[in-house]
């Protein structure tokens, strides 16, 4: 996968012309500005590292073949793109069941356990994990949308909602009932072991 850059709106605006025109230098520079985050936003939804692979590769591809459609006058780059991902990733989800894998990690949660740890606080911090492993796994596909646009990718309300499809509050609405659903699978032993526990 090519190397994370700085996502860059200005200069992806600037790199679109030259794409449309055929420069592939112009193309290679808009893959590698917007590999990592498609791709992570893919992984986070469907919890499957091929299946996100493809999905990054398709929706890269249909954007690219597109880029001529994009209106900067009525979204971002990213959210255009974004939402692109996201109709991939629903139509992977359509075509098979897809395993669970550790949500946790894929959300970009930052929830790491220290390097040092005594026995039992590593014990500890397994089952904890395990937790939310399962309970992040047991949300519906649009909840865990809403999770890995807000924090895996630190997007505002305003523009989950622009990439989902849906009015600001019910984005907004989904993001607070992921937390409910994650508060009343987790207990509070749990939950404190992972904030005190988390970098």
């Amino acid at each position: 996968m090519a190397a994370k850059k700085i996502y860059d709106e200005n200069e992806i605006r600037e790199l679109i012309p030259r794409c449309i025109a055929g420069d592939e230098t112009a193309y290679a520079a808009l893959y590698e500005m917007c590999a990592s985050g498609v791709y992570r936003l893919a992984y986070s939804i469907l919890l499957h590292q091929q299946d996100a692979e493809d999905v990054m590769q398709e929706a890269l591809v249909y954007a690219f073949k597109s880029l001529h459609q994009y209106d900067p006058a009525r979204a971002g780059f990213r959210t255009w793109l974004y939402h692109i991902t996201v109709s991939r990733c629903r139509n992977a989800r359509r075509r098979k069941w897809l395993p669970t894998v550790r949500l946790s990690h894929l959300l970009d949660l930052g929830i790491e356990p220290m390097d040092e740890q005594e026995p039992e606080i590593d014990y500890e911090w397994q089952n904890a994990r395990e937790t939310l492993d399962h309970a992040l796994s047991q949300l519906s596909p649009r909840l865990r949308e809403a999770l890995a646009l807000r924090y895996g990718q630190d997007l505002t309300y305003r523009e989950m909602a622009e990439i989902l499809g849906c009015p600001q509050k019910t984005a907004e609405s989904r993001v607070r009932l992921a937390h409910e659903s994650l508060r009343s699978m987790l207990t509070e032993t749990d939950a404190a072991f992972l904030r005190e526990y988390s970098t």
